[in-house]
């Protein structure tokens, strides 16, 4: 049924119970696990380029700390016997989500409920924009109560 699944992580106690409870469902369904963190450019970082063909190629690297972030979240998943891949995208955390969606041909993205109470709600959060735009099933885990 979904073959694969697409969850965030930012590292923090409630992307980790989305990231559990999409964990729990890859494993229940046999599908594959889309980790995805996103990461802005911050200002003065050391860009590391490349000679391809003559011309300088240039990329923005991911932080450390996203990258920790995302492969500690894809390490705890493994250990599960969950096949796992993980993703830093750079740009905004919803729209890195349904991008990856799109371009793994994702069945389900699974998000928390995260930003969706109070003035947040009003000034958009992950979940309200991946529910307004997924070309795909999105289940929005609660994660206001431990797990």
């Amino acid at each position: 049924m979904y073959e694969s699944i697409v969850v965030g992580t930012d590292g923090s106690e409630t992307a980790q119970r989305a990231v559990a409870e999409a964990t729990r469902l890859a494993k229940e369904l046999g599908g594959e696990l889309h980790l995805v963190s996103a990461y802005e450019p911050l200002r003065g970082v050391h860009v590391v380029g490349e000679r391809q063909g003559g011309a300088e190629a240039w990329d923005i690297k991911p932080d450390a700390a996203v990258q920790s972030i995302v492969e500690e979240a894809a390490a705890l998943v493994r250990m599960s016997g969950v096949d796992v891949k993980a993703h830093t995208v750079m740009g905004d955390p919803a729209n890195s989500l349904l991008e990856v969606a799109e371009r793994e041909k994702a069945g389900l993205i699974v998000v928390g409920n995260r930003g969706m109470h109070g003035m947040t709600r009003v000034l958009g959060s992950v979940p309200n924009k991946v529910s307004h735009r997924a070309n795909c099933s999105v289940l929005i885990v609660s994660t206001d109560a431990p797990a």
